[in-house]
């Protein structure tokens, strides 16, 4: 404290008092958060009781990670610290939601052993901005709609749930899953063939010349069933008594044209596709009864060769 009786402090008197260096205390005074009350004779800049509670804000602010600019208005009185607090949050979920994906794409390479390459990969992928993977899973799903008149509630309900997004938290594994799952979407062969698979959909089963079978869904699920009955009683595809099996679920269908629609949607890479959507949303891989679509797949082809 000064000796002349006013109460005034210098800045190092100032900076001892709360535990600061000088520098610290006079940068944020040439920053303007800390203007000093008055200057000495000697041109020293001079504080007071309440410039000491200022510094203790101050600081609570910086420790809290506000920038000078928002300290400043704060004090100005241009906003309140609940108001800097509350966007702080914002912008402090933000880079929390970062560091979990740097952190799950840490993982993921370390778990894998994984190249200077792939790890570049996956960290561009697995780091897009929230806007920038909502337009791929976006760009996809016009691709894949766009124009077709979805009829069948479960098709539609299904629609919903084609794409999703990276967790908050997402585990090495659903980073995994979510870059490769991104690079399915973008492939324009891949978007093709969904985009087959979405025209049958909305065709209906056996391009809708069946009213028996329901919905497309339904028909599918049916077809696995009878797939699963002509496997557990040993029938032969080809056999009379598997092709009335397959008679049964078909009616007036025309066996090729529910051929190529199972053919279309049986395929390893749709397989995949859905076994990566079930590990990002945080399940298990999807069954894809192989061996059930198998036994169709070579009925129908019995019954088209006839």
């Amino acid at each position: 404290m000064t000796d002349d009786g006013t109460g005034l402090l210098t800045i190092g008197e100032l900076a001892r008092s709360t535990g600061l260096s000088v520098r610290t205390v006079r940068y944020w005074s040439d920053a303007g958060a800390l203007p000093p009350v008055t200057r000495s004779a000697g041109g020293y800049r001079l504080y007071d009781a309440a410039s000491a509670a200022r510094l203790e804000l101050i600081r609570t602010l910086r420790e809290l990670g506000l920038g000078l600019r928002d300290v400043r208005a704060v004090l100005a009185g241009e906003t309140t610290v609940a108001e800097v607090a509350a966007a702080h949050v914002v912008a402090l979920d933000a880079q929390i939601r970062s560091l979990r994906v740097t952190r799950a794409v840490l993982s993921t390479v370390a778990q894998r052993g994984s190249t200077a390459k792939e790890m570049t990969l996956m960290n561009r992928l697995a780091r897009l901005s929230a806007a920038e993977r909502t337009r791929i899973l976006d760009d996809f799903v016009d691709e894949m709609f766009h124009g077709l008149d979805v009829a069948d509630p479960v098709v539609r309900e299904r629609m919903r749930g084609i794409t999703v997004d990276l967790p908050d938290e997402p585990t090495p594994e659903q980073v995994d899953a979510w870059v490769e799952l991104a690079e399915l979407l973008e492939n324009p062969a891949f978007r093709a063939r969904m985009r087959r698979v979405a025209e049958y959909n909305v065709a209906g089963p056996g391009g809708g010349s069946d009213p028996r079978a329901g919905g497309a869904v339904a028909f599918m699920r049916a077809l696995v069933g009878s797939g699963a009955a002509g496997r557990e009683r040993g029938l032969a595809p080809g056999s009379p008594e598997g092709q009335a099996l397959l008679r049964e679920l078909l009616g007036d269908a025309d066996p090729a044209a529910v051929l190529e629609r199972v053919e279309s949607v049986t395929t390893d890479e749709v397989a995949r596709y859905r076994d990566l959507l079930a590990v990002v949303k945080g399940g298990s891989p999807a069954a894809a009864h192989r061996p059930e679509f198998a036994w169709v797949v070579a009925a129908l082809r019995a019954a088209t060769d006839r």
